[in-house]
């Protein structure tokens, strides 16, 4: 099988359950933005890989990583494809959520912004986190015209809160001095 077709040349691309739509459509551009999450997760742990006690960070990424191609899916329902892709599980944004609360207990306190960088993997986390709330936003806008799965939505929310978290995390764990933002 080749990798083009030539079909989307005019444009147009086909969503799950065979509707065609342009290549700008807001269901398009939401889960392209997920799958650009997609990648550079992906790059975050193989960041990650290069560093000691991270592996429990990386097989949470690869579990999250699952649930974007979910996520993408979802997103990318057409008129004909509501049956055709299950829901994400409401206890994966429990699961998120417990993942932020252990992390936020083990950093201090904060009450300033904080200003991404110090540490290649830490500068990845703030990249993923500004990418998903671009999906987030992407989604939103999708929603208001066709009916967005609400766990995704969720999710979406919840998964750039996990990367700043992450961020904040893995600047303890590799004693990366955390700046906060003093104007």
């Amino acid at each position: 099988m080749k990798i083009y077709t030539k079909q989307g040349d005019g444009g147009l691309t086909s969503l799950i359950g065979g509707e065609r739509v342009f290549k700008t459509d807001e269901r398009v551009e939401a889960y392209g933005t997920v799958d650009e999450l997609s990648a550079f997760t992906a790059l975050l742990t193989d960041y990650l890989s290069e560093e000691q006690g991270t592996e429990s960070y990386i097989e949470e990424l690869q579990r999250i990583l699952s649930q974007m191609m979910t996520v993408e899916a979802l997103l990318a329902v057409g008129e004909e494809g509501g049956d055709k892709v299950q829901p994400l599980a409401p206890t994966t944004i429990t699961a998120l959520e417990e993942a932020i609360d252990r992390m936020q207990s083990e950093v201090p306190p904060i009450t300033k912004f904080t200003i991404p960088g110090g540490h290649k993997v830490v500068s990845m986390c703030h990249v993923c986190r500004t990418i998903c709330r671009r999906a987030e936003r992407e989604a939103l806008r999708a929603d208001r015209k066709y009916d967005i799965d609400p766990t995704a939505k969720a999710w979406l929310n919840r998964l750039s809160d996990y990367f700043y978290l992450l961020g904040r995390r893995l600047t303890v764990l590799l004693e990366v001095e955390e700046r906060p933002w003093i104007p």
